[in-house]
């Protein structure tokens, strides 16, 4: 009975050796593709709040799949990146509108200086 189990063992043992090696050109069983899911973030906009939200990345047997991350921290890296460049421009047009504005003192809705303020100003009282 004892050789008659072993002997089953090995032969099972081969089959699925076989099987899994596969024999030449014709595979047994095929290369599985990868589980890519495309990426849930829109193309045509900005990512928002609710984009990042409502995002599930997919799970792999030991935790997230690394690709997938790096894909998606890539790319709101990226976006944020564009932002703070487009903030810094907006921030810098924004001074030198101020600048323009306030810079030389009697230029049109520059800040009046001190001696050139009205000394009768109605409904006002000055401290003098």
């Amino acid at each position: 009975m004892f050789w008659f189990l072993a002997v089953a063992m090995v032969v099972v043992v081969a089959a699925v050796t076989l099987a899994v090696i596969g024999g030449g050109e014709n595979e047994v069983l095929p290369e599985a593709p990868p589980e890519h899911t495309v990426d849930q973030l829109p193309l045509t906009r900005p990512v928002g709040r609710a984009d990042i939200d409502a995002l599930r990345l997919p799970l792999a047997p030991r935790g997230y799949r690394m690709a997938e991350v790096d894909d998606v921290l890539g790319r709101l890296g990226a976006e944020l990146a564009e932002r703070d460049a487009r903030i810094a421009e907006l921030e810098a047009a924004l001074a030198g509108t101020r600048t323009q504005r306030h810079g030389a003192p009697g230029a049109p809705g520059a800040p009046l200086a001190p001696e050139d303020e009205p000394d009768d100003v109605p409904g006002e009282e000055r401290d003098r």
